[in-house]
């Protein structure tokens, strides 16, 4: 039972949702100061208001509906999203792009040396492609970096 939670634990799909959640609360933070010290007193300038709760809000039976607070809410989802796709997500596609091209290369240039005999050969598997792969960045982060 504690190898099979031990399994559970050290997936890659646990440890990049950990990794999720703990951004999420890192941007989330950001975020909220950027809307607290920046937009908020924006708003106070402009309105008169210190956020935007007030802001197109009516009262009526004692239930009031406020436009404002769900405009400060779209706007904290909007700038959320803007700083996961730019500073998470661009990243997260570029390497992942960059890896496959130097897995291509990698496979080109290992058929070119390989020969007749080695295209007889089974394909590699999961764990050796990602090897070479790993073998050809550091080659050439050792290339760009000769200083290191």
């Amino acid at each position: 039972m504690i190898d099979g939670f031990k399994k559970f634990i050290s997936r890659g799909n646990v440890i990049d949702m950990a990794v999720g959640v703990v951004m999420g609360a890192a941007v989330t933070a950001v975020v909220n100061s950027i809307v607290d010290n920046l937009i908020n007193p924006l708003i106070a300038m402009i309105f008169g208001k210190p956020n935007m709760d007030g802001l197109l809000a009516f009262t009526f039976n004692g239930a009031t509906v406020s436009f404002g607070a769900i405009l400060g809410a779209l706007l904290n989802f909007l700038i959320i999203a803007v700083a996961v796709y730019f500073v998470i997500l661009v990243p997260i596609n570029k390497f992942r792009d960059m890896s496959e091209a130097l897995l291509v290369k990698t496979k080109l240039k290992e058929s070119d040396d390989a020969g007749a005999e080695e295209a007889q050969k089974p394909e590699l598997s999961p764990e050796q492609q990602t090897v070479l792969l790993l073998q050809e960045i550091r080659d050439q982060l050792a290339e760009a970096n000769p200083h290191q």
